[in-house]
């Protein structure tokens, strides 16, 4: 059976939300929809929830579940919602969030009218004390391969970090071979700041369609734990390093510059957080490490070619290849003066 969208949710130990996040994606006011969901084999009674809710909901014939031969971690499922989607769009969420009811509806019409490959919706982030805070896009058409790239790469900020609340053409990620890395820490920021250079035209809508729901314990609040596990760290670093690598390519392309600075951007908010953290992270993180995660994706001869954030891209340029101590000694200092730490 084809669909024209499959909304993908992985899910792993999620028992007190997935409830909420299958509802809000069955009460979608758009038709056609495939709901597939990785079972990651956690230990407690999400699958068995999701079970109930195929067997009486409405459009439970929808539903597919399949199960992973152990438990792979978020980027196997997702790499596997992009294997095995019957849809003709592909919207990812995550088992612990919600979607507005007519989510799909506005990104499909958004994508229809302007004949895009991806359209990108807004979102509300709840904290744990209940404060909401709203990020909204402009409503924006980018019609050129390379303006979305462009836009995303303007600031750290430019697009959502999260695989989230986006309507992307499945055949768009298959015909790319776009895969998430094996990370459990901004493995999705890497997947779409990869996805923006393979399309060709997009849409960023104002409304509001997803709901992002912190929690305790969550990866990407560690500042909340006591102790934090120097893994964890080296994850962050590594996804760092993978898009630096994988940067090469681009090296023509009129946002590469700004590409290469938001990347030595995201470095210097690593460094800044592990030196915030640095007596929490066990076992101890040395300067020589923290340096390391300063990798410039372009090469001096390049830098000096940019026209645009020439100056930005060669400062970091230096940095990166400064002594261990001298770097940490630098980046301290930065960050005081930025009020990071």
């Amino acid at each position: 059976m084809s669909y024209d969208v499959t909304i993908g949710m992985p899910v792993f130990r999620s028992e007190a939300y997935v409830r909420r996040a299958l509802l809000s994606a069955l009460e979608q006011s758009y038709a056609s929809i495939e709901f597939l969901l990785i079972d990651d084999c956690g230990d407690d009674g999400s699958v068995e929830i999701i079970r109930k809710i195929q067997l009486t909901h409405g459009r439970g014939k929808d539903i597919r579940i399949l199960r992973n031969a152990g438990n792979m971690g978020v980027s196997a499922s997702r790499n596997r919602i992009i294997d095995e989607a019957q849809g003709e769009y592909l919207y990812f969420m995550d088992s612990d969030d919600a979607i507005a009811p007519d989510a799909i509806t506005l990104l499909m019409k958004a994508v229809k009218a302007a004949r895009a490959e991806i359209a990108f919706g807004s979102y509300e982030k709840i904290e744990l004390t209940g404060q909401r805070t709203q990020y909204k896009y402009p409503g924006t058409k980018l019609q050129e391969k390379g303006q979305l790239a462009n836009f995303a790469y303007r600031n750290v900020g430019g697009i959502q970090a999260s695989a989230c609340n986006y309507l992307v053409k499945t055949s768009v990620l298959r015909a790319g071979a776009l895969r998430f890395i094996a990370s459990n820490y901004w493995e999705d920021l890497a997947f779409t700041f990869n996805l923006v250079t393979i399309v060709s035209s997009a849409v960023l809508l104002p409304d509001i369609t997803y709901y992002y729901y912190c929690r305790e314990n969550s990866l990407s609040h560690y500042q909340q734990r006591a102790t934090i596990p120097k893994s964890e760290i080296l994850q962050s670093v590594s996804v760092i390093k993978y898009l630096a690598a994988s940067s090469a390519p681009l090296s023509q392309q009129t946002y590469f510059p700004s590409r290469c600075y938001v990347i030595m951007l995201m470095a210097f908010y690593v460094a800044c957080q592990i030196l915030k953290r640095r007596k929490d992270i066990v076992p101890a993180v040395s300067d020589s490490e923290i340096k390391a995660v300063f990798v410039h994706p372009a090469t001096l001869g390049q830098i000096f070619r940019f026209r645009r954030k020439r100056l930005q891209n060669l400062a970091l340029f230096a940095l990166s290849k400064l002594p261990s101590f001298c770097c940490v000694k630098i980046v301290r200092l930065l960050a005081g003066i930025k009020n990071v730490m």
